[in-house]
């Protein structure tokens, strides 16, 4: 598996969304395309990434004085990027796929961001190294089976 490399199994058709996308707006696109992580990319760099969690978790508490109304008007107005990890880990194409494994584990992450020359060109998930692992065991246990 270590000469296998992120290139081959990150997703390159990869959904972002803009700092100023709303928190509503983006849990949306979530939702419509079955999606856990949004990379935020301004002007071409990536400048964060927001889960599902980080927007869910955005609700209201209970210690706030505000009424229902004040904070739904709020939160239609929140912006990503006051959500978002700012300076997310992130791979290269060329990364190790053990590598980039060894590295959701390390820091208790999902996915992360496959940039080329400082452009946004993939992401690659705990489903795609899953996914990589599983087709990988197959292969080898066919090999096995076939001597």
């Amino acid at each position: 598996m270590d000469t296998h490399k992120v290139s081959e199994w990150m997703t390159t058709d990869v959904i972002s969304v803009a700092p100023g996308t709303t928190l509503p707006e983006a849990l949306t696109l979530m939702r419509e395309k079955h999606i856990r992580r949004l990379p935020v990319v301004d002007e071409g760099r990536l400048v964060g990434i927001v889960t599902y969690g980080d927007l869910r978790e955005a609700g209201p508490s209970d210690a706030t004085g505000l009424s229902i109304h004040e904070i739904g008007y709020l939160l239609q107005r929140l912006g990503v990027e006051k959500l978002m990890t700012r300076k997310p880990i992130t791979v290269h194409p060329d990364t190790a796929l053990t590598e980039a494994a060894r590295l959701m584990l390390q820091h208790k992450i999902g996915a992360l961001p496959v940039l080329r020359d400082g452009q946004l060109v993939g992401i690659i998930t705990e489903s795609d190294i899953f996914r990589a692992f599983m087709r990988l065991l197959d292969k080898e246990t066919v090999a096995v089976g076939a001597v």
